[in-house]
């Protein structure tokens, strides 16, 4: 229903000098100085660019820019600091008014020169109606060449029934095109640009650099098809002795159109490049050639109601005879009283002389003339309902006529016969006749010179379609029922003296149709090199296919010189061809691919229902769109299945082009409304029934770090995420800010696109936010917790271990890292922690050889045994072995467990070496023990660190003194007692050095020896700490030198007051490793036997 605003003016409350007048006498609201262009500058170097925490620090009415952004009068004060951002109702409806658009044709570049020789753009106000704007240029568009050169061939050949199932199809095809299009051009304004503007905005810059190229080539060898025609009537009918070439009449036709094509071709794009604008302003012309030979063609039907033309056809038999040089239908004529042979005679036989030997059929059959059009009422309809298709070099013979037939056909070649030039089929036909049936766009094209666009363009397009397909409808019936067959199937009118068959029928004079028709297609010709290359540059100056942006420039008037030369380029290859009946299918192709994305779009706005869908246009449904799609695909593959899968290839390759190399764009498009329906409905099912263990995949949350700079500080992590995933599955890349939102806004923003650019730069496939919370642990919880969206959450997150967590004085780092390991686990999510994750490989590394070894100590799922068969999908890891170690205690056969491991891989289907390694129950070392001391010591002064500093320094040196006390004591109590024993001062080179040549010398043999500072410590960490050792010592034996070694990751203490352990325990695990992978499964089967 129509919405009625009322415009209430606003006085204000205030006497004196502010008070508003009477309402008549009310001033608008003086907008100009802070909309106008000379303020735009100041405007964006204010207060846009002023520093955010002063903006919020400052009043809600900032008085220190009074002048800046003072308004006229005071009822709007309350909006006066947005009015640059949200301007008010009365500008905003005032642009929309003064709104302008040209078209993107010949009327954008027209420019006049001032005296002064500055240039200077005419712009005009659009004030073209329906008629004048839509109505006449779709119908010179739709009619032209096909009507004049093949329609008659068309219904001799497919016959009254068939030519009208052909010229249906069709015209329904582009009816229901032009019902979708008038849906889309009437959902709002629609810029000049045509179908590329509305499929582009409606399907996405894929779909639409696709079907813009596809329409573009359309559009050049619609240009090729159009001069070929034109030669075809200068050859054929105009000027036939202007032949170059004198071969056989086939060759000679096709290398005389090469050449008048190409100097056609060539005068044509110059008349384009320097006087484009002669081309638009004689369009008209070229129009009322097009009228004035239909008319002519149906003043001649009228005609043949009562006197049918002087035009007769010879038969000889029931064939047909070129009777362009000869005048007389007979063998012989009687001149003054004496029987002689006519010029007939000669063609079929040796001399002139009635003794002469002559053809065997010649000899057999009479000599029959009958009228070429017999007329309206003759009753020929009857003899041209159906069809008679032929091969290439088949004899047009009259079917209903008796004849003799000769022994001897080898030389009918020779003869003056007419003959098919091709083989002719029902689906050739619909293929040569589409052509002619296109053109719908022109209104849409000119959508900028309408004085009503949603209002012209459906009325317009549809009235012509309705028109031109009532004339070649009536045409079809017409030709059938005033023109003998045998002439109808005789394409290039040889039998009516040379002169095209639809100007036999004419009236007043053949020449009628052949010079409206030369007209004709020489402006179909040149307004398609007028809108190839100005459609072609609106493609390039989208910038969503970078291989075209050399086109998209040219003169400095705007016009398209780049783009001008390739359509030239292309149109040449178009007429190398040579044959009108040969190109015809190939822009049937691109138009029809056209068509049928017109109609999609409309389907899916349609059925999406999207909010801004709502078109003026009522008289649409997505069934019809769906019907139209469907014919127009049916159309390409009856036309030729091969040009059609060809046109489809190159459509798919620009797709995938654009969808890979070329610009991002957001138009709003329905694709990406499909993909929000499909994604949603996916979503909702995948939350409808729970996840299968055969489906179960990482679906990873990876945690990042940010640097000082907001880049990513381990941009291997990325790295390692690509080559576990493979492009599959669920990736949301993560990282967390401190501050709040307010504060720190930007710097999300900053850091969310920095990791976005270093995902394309490591080829990582999924999402990527930045969070901001009041603190790290918050952030880390806050993401573990809500990533993710119904049945698509993660299930594993991955994170780099904290290299310098010993380094840091504060306990936040292992804090945060303990909390993250408990949250995990309280989610049910498997956790993968990556030591050293700089000297991880790249993806553009390449593993020639090594092991990844697997260290399945304890089950939790499988997890371990699947990452690894994940890894070896990449083309990475791809050459590494998969080798899988188990720890066996003193009382498990390690044969059978080694057995009963590999029939386990084998029923998992994986290839891996099997080994088990037996765990000795040996006492605890004393490496152990002094291991835990340290640990222990160093946990102690954390804790005293929270003291005030003076507290802190004093506690410290305490703890070191005693520390060292201590050592010495150790030392020489080892001296004396067991001179060989050595010193060991526990850097790393050296405890690594004493670990492997003095652990059994250092074996504790009885409990009583223990040292004093042993006895005190926490027996639990010592356990602790003996199981790392012990199962460090065992796998750097053997994946010391392995590419990545995945360990079982052992969980936290349950007691909290552990955790000051917890990291340490780690950390002599995976002591002496390079590439480590720790992995905590999720608490659910992933990995299974069974198919």
């Amino acid at each position: 229903m129509p919405t009625n605003f009322t415009v209430v003016p606003v006085e204000d409350a205030e006497d004196g000098d502010n008070s508003a007048g009477p309402a008549g006498d009310s001033k608008p609201v003086n907008l100009g100085k802070s909309y106008g262009e000379e303020d735009d500058e100041d405007n964006l170097q204010g207060p846009h660019s002023g520093d955010d925490s002063q903006r919020e620090s400052s009043p809600f009415l900032n008085t220190d820019h009074d002048e800046e952004h003072y308004y006229e009068g005071k009822n709007m004060a309350l909006f006066e600091e947005e009015m640059d951002s949200n301007p008010m109702v009365s500008s905003l409806l005032n642009k929309l008014a003064n709104y302008t658009n040209l078209t993107q044709g010949v009327r954008e570049h027209e420019e006049a020169e001032n005296a002064d020789g500055v240039r200077r753009v005419t712009v005009m106000v659009p004030q073209m109606g329906t008629f004048i704007g839509v109505y006449l240029p779709c119908m010179q568009n739709i009619l032209g060449v096909i009507l004049f050169l093949r329609l008659t061939w068309i219904v001799g050949t497919a016959g009254i029934l068939g030519s009208f199932a052909i010229v249906s199809m069709c015209c329904i095809c582009t009816l229901l095109t032009a019902i979708s299009m008038s849906a889309i051009a009437t959902n709002g304004v629609v810029p000049a640009g045509g179908s590329y503007y509305m499929i582009s905005r409606s399907l996405g810059p894929e779909f639409g650099g696709a079907v813009g190229l596809c329409f573009y080539l359309g559009t050049t060898f619609a240009g090729s098809m159009y001069i070929l025609g034109t030669i075809e009537i200068l050859l054929t009918y105009i000027v036939p002795t202007a032949t170059v070439f004198k071969e056989s009449e086939d060759a000679q036709m096709h290398n005389n159109m090469r050449v008048y094509g190409t100097c056609c071709l060539v005068l044509m794009a110059l008349v384009v490049f320097v006087g484009v604008k002669y081309v638009n302003k004689l369009a008209l012309v070229f129009l009322a050639c097009v009228i004035l030979s239909i008319l002519a063609t149906y003043a001649g039907v009228i005609k043949t109601a009562i006197e049918p033309p002087e035009f007769n056809v010879c038969l000889l038999g029931n064939r047909s005879l070129k009777n362009e040089k000869f005048e007389t239908c007979a063998k012989t004529e009687v001149m003054k009283n004496n029987t002689v042979t006519t010029e007939l005679w000669s063609f079929f036989c040796d001399s002139k002389y009635p003794n002469a030997t002559c053809d065997e059929y010649f000899l057999l059959n009479n000599l029959t003339e009958i009228r070429a059009i017999p007329g309206l009422l003759s009753g020929v309809i009857r003899d041209n309902l159906w069809g008679d298709y032929g091969k290439a070099g088949k004899l047009i013979e009259k079917n209903n006529l008796a004849s003799v037939p000769a022994q001897d056909t080898s030389n009918e070649v020779n003869k003056p016969y007419v003959f098919n030039d091709i083989t002719t089929y029902f689906t050739l036909l619909v293929g040569i006749y589409f052509p002619s049936v296109t053109g719908i766009m022109a209104g849409s094209n000119r959508s900028g010179d309408l004085r009503d666009a949603q209002r012209s363009i459906p009325i317009g397009t549809i009235m012509a379609i309705l028109t031109t397909s009532f004339i070649y409808i009536s045409c079809v019936i017409l030709f059938g029922a005033c023109i003998e067959g045998v002439v109808l199937r005789d394409k290039f009118g040889y039998s009516v003296k040379k002169n095209p068959v639809i100007g036999a029928l004419a009236w007043p004079s053949p020449w009628v149709i052949v010079i409206g028709s030369f007209f004709s297609c020489c402006g179909a010709g040149l307004q398609s090199l007028t809108g190839a290359p100005r459609l072609l540059q609106a493609i390039a100056r989208d910038g969503i296919i970078p291989l075209l942006q050399v086109f998209g420039h040219g003169k400095s008037n705007g016009e398209p010189t780049w783009a001008l030369l390739l359509t030239v380029g292309i149109c040449e290859i178009g007429i190398l061809i040579a044959s009108l009946d040969a190109v015809a299918p190939i822009l049937s192709m691109f138009f029809l691919m056209c068509y049928l994305f017109v109609n999609l779009a409309c389907a899916v706005q349609t059925l999406l229902r999207t909010p801004n869908w709502r078109p003026r246009f009522k008289f649409y449904h997505w069934t019809l769109s769906f019907l139209g799609m469907s014919l127009c695909l049916s159309l390409m593959f009856i036309s030729s299945w091969y040009y059609a899968l060809v046109a489809i290839l190159i459509a798919g390759c620009i797709y995938k082009y654009i969808e890979y190399r070329g610009a991002v764009k957001e138009w709003g498009d329905g694709i990406r409304g499909l993909s929000l329906n499909a994604a949603r409905y996916a979503l909702i099912r995948l939350e409808e029934v729970p996840l299968h263990t055969k489906n179960w995949r990482p679906q990873l949350l990876v945690l990042c770090k940010l640097d000082s700079d907001l880049t990513v500080k381990h941009p291997r992590l990325l790295s390692f995420t690509s080559q576990l995933k493979a492009g599959k599955g669920l990736t949301i890349i993560c990282s967390v800010l401190e501050g709040t939102y307010m504060t720190q806004g930007n710097d999300a923003k900053t850091g969310e696109q920095n990791l976005k650019a270093a995902m394309a730069a490591e080829r990582t496939k999924g999402f990527c936010h930045v969070v901001v919370a009041s603190n790290l642990r918050d952030g880390f919880s806050l993401l573990i917790q809500a990533a993710g969206l119904g049945g698509m959450k993660h299930n594993a997150v991955l994170m780099a271990w904290p290299a310098g967590w010993k380094q840091v004085p504060d306990s936040s780092v292992r804090r945060n890292f303990i909390e993250t390991v408990r949250e995990t686990t309280a989610a049910h999510q498997a956790l993968l922690v990556a030591k050293n994750i700089d000297h991880f490989p790249s993806n553009q590394e390449r593993m020639k050889e090594g092991t990844i070894d697997v260290w399945w100590i304890v089950h939790d799922g499988g997890l371990l045994m699947l990452l690894p068969f994940l890894l070896s999908q990449h083309k990475v890891w791809k050459k590494c072995k998969m080798r899988i170690f188990t720890v066996a205690q003193m009382d498990d056969n390690s044969i059978q467990m080694k057995k009963d491991l590999q029939m386990f891989l084998y029923h998992l289907r994986l290839d891996a070496v099997v080994e088990v390694v037996e765990l000795h129950d040996n006492d605890i070392s004393a490496f152990t023990y002094e291991k835990t001391l340290l640990m222990e010591q160093r946990s102690q002064m954390l804790k005293q660190m929270q003291l005030s500093r003076t507290e802190r320094e004093r506690e410290a040196q305490l703890i070191h003194d005693r520390n060292t006390a201590s050592h010495y004591a150790m030392n020489d109590k080892a001296a004396g007692t067991t001179p060989d024993r050595v010193h060991m001062t526990w850097t790393k080179d050296k405890t690594l050095n004493e670990r492997n040549r003095h652990r059994e010398g250092m074996a504790v043999k009885d409990m009583f020896n223990m040292k004093p500072e042993w006895e005190n410590l926490n027996q639990s960490n010592v356990r602790r700490m003996h199981t790392a050792v012990k199962l460090n010592e065992v796998v750097v034996k053997k994946s010391r030198n392995s590419q990545l070694v995945l360990l079982n990751m052992p969980g936290p203490p349950k007691n909290k007051k552990g955790d000051d352990n917890y990291m340490e325990f780690l950390e002599v695990l995976m002591e002496g490793l390079d590439r480590v992978l720790l992995v905590r499964g999720g608490g659910r089967e992933v990995i299974t036997i069974f198919s």
